[in-house]
């Protein structure tokens, strides 16, 4: 046999037989996670066909979308006022009790965004295939997996067979040599990588991604770099598995205990790409050129480092890339040749499947620790699960949050994806730790800039998109 990537050698032992058209395969998909926006048409569907879901213990369920993140959570503060968003929560809990999928609903200690819920539960294990109603799901890369989205109808196919119909991707290896900057981190270097190859730069590829920086990063950075991935059309991102993750996940309630344990980290230490494997592509970046990045555009990939300005879309070789410069530009209000560093925001937002971790928090506390939110801004931290708010509560990182002028909410998708009271109006301009910056995004007419959790407290406490390595002790 040749030698094969890590993604070709998961692919290959998740394969139940090829199929008749080309390049298709029927995957065993070992675990899955349901939520309530995207979950009501699979179980329709599998209703009226008759059919059952054949393995509930792969699944876990929860509301993350709709659900409100009111500072305080009981029973009164949880009612959704939406009718329809009401029902998708009641639906998603009747299913799941129908079906024996447990589900953590609004008022469980478990409870938070899918993609961060998964991996603080140890529901995805190195070499496993992972499949959910949500195109982040390329997130569980980060532990040594492969993740992808589905559409509704491979929702009912996976509940009821637990296989899908899988196209064969190519292979990326985007190669990070060096070692990340001061005050630059994971999302930087996403972010810098999707300014370089594009939003489609990786279609039809899962990246694997290698290098120190890689190394160097903690799990929950390698988090952030696969969630992301998905951002430049990757169908899927991978990091081989090594010993901080083992570490991370070691103890965790769904991971293999005692000898089990043992015998998993022993099998998990040989996932990784053959020698002599050939990747389809390579791209490769240096960790210390890569400095601390905003977007200024309606797209991932119009993005630019803090100390940079604004491009001029006349200067665009490519014409439908100027075209789509020009729109963003007018939708967000800004002029070429406008300094970045410097523009002033009316809100700020941390959180989201990409950066609501407890890594994140900690990043954004060690800028706003001694400082207040400038006047005139919103500022909102929503933590990625209950688990991470309560860590941040014990750990004195939500007091730091609450000291500064922040609003230290609830668990769920929040502003990210406005699906609940928390959005923007028409023309507010928003330091977001959030994955998408599309028109409306975060509200009709809001304006969004990505960045990192830290970058986004250095905008609240000086008002404007600001370097925050002006705001970082040396050494920190």
């Amino acid at each position: 046999m040749n030698p094969r990537t890590l993604y070709q050698r998961i692919v290959d032992a998740h394969t139940v037989r090829a199929l008749g058209e080309a390049g298709q395969v029927l995957l065993y998909v070992d675990r899955q996670v349901l939520n309530e926006y995207t979950s009501p048409q699979a179980f329709s569907a599998l209703h009226a066909a008759g059919r059952t879901v054949w393995r509930p213990a792969s699944t876990i369920a929860v509301v993350d979308h709709v659900n409100p993140t009111t500072p305080e959570r009981n029973a009164k503060t949880m009612v959704i006022a939406d009718a329809e968003r009401s029902l998708q929560v009641k639906m998603l809990a009747q299913n799941c009790a129908r079906h024996g999928i447990a589900l953590y609903d609004m008022l469980d200690a478990r409870q938070g965004i899918e993609h961060i819920v998964a991996s603080e539960q140890g529901l995805v294990l190195p070499g496993t295939v992972m499949a959910a109603g949500d195109s982040h799901t390329t997130t569980h890369g980060a532990m040594g997996a492969l993740g992808f989205g589905i559409g509704s109808s491979e929702i009912e196919h996976l509940l009821a067979t637990q296989t899908l119909v899988y196209t064969l991707q190519k292979s990326m290896n985007v190669d990070v040599r060096g070692r990340l900057g001061f005050g630059v981190t994971a999302k930087d270097l996403v972010l810098e990588l999707i300014r370089q190859i594009g939003a489609d730069g990786a279609t039809g590829h899962v990246i694997e991604y290698t290098g120190e920086a890689i190394r160097a990063l903690g799990v929950e950075g390698r988090l952030t770099l696969c969630n992301m991935s998905v951002e430049a059309a990757a169908r899927g991102a991978i990091v081989a598995p090594d010993d901080p993750l083992f570490q991370y996940l070691h103890g965790r309630p769904r991971v293999p205990q005692g000898a089990l344990w043992e015998q998993a980290v022993a099998a998990w230490r040989q996932l990784r790409s053959d020698e002599g494997a050939v990747f389809d592509r390579t791209v490769t970046l240096e960790a210390s050129r890569i400095a601390p990045m905003v977007t200024w555009g309606t797209s991932p990939d119009q993005g630019a480092p803090i100390e940079a300005s604004v491009p001029d879309p006349a200067q665009e070789g490519d014409a439908t890339k100027a075209r789509s410069a020009v729109r963003a530009l007018e939708y967000m209000g800004l002029e070429p040749g406008q300094k970045l560093d410097g523009l002033a925001i009316s809100h700020a937002f941390i959180g989201s499947c990409t950066n609501g971790r407890i890594d994140d928090l900690r990043d954004a506390a060690r800028v706003l620790r001694g400082r207040r939110v400038a006047p005139g801004v919103r500022a909102l931290v929503v933590p990625g699960s209950t688990q991470v708010r309560a860590q941040a509560e014990a750990e004195g990182v939500a007091q730091v949050f609450r000291e500064a002028g922040f609003e230290w909410r609830q668990a769920g998708c929040s502003m990210c994806v406005a699906m609940n009271d928390d959005h923007l109006g028409p023309g507010d301009r928003c330091a977001s730790s959030t994955n998408r910056n599309f028109e409306g995004r975060q509200g009709p007419g809001a304006r969004t800039h990505l960045m990192s959790p830290a970058m986004v407290a250095a905008a609240a406490v000086t008002g404007a998109l600001t370097d925050v390595r002006r705001l970082l002790p040396q050494g920190n």
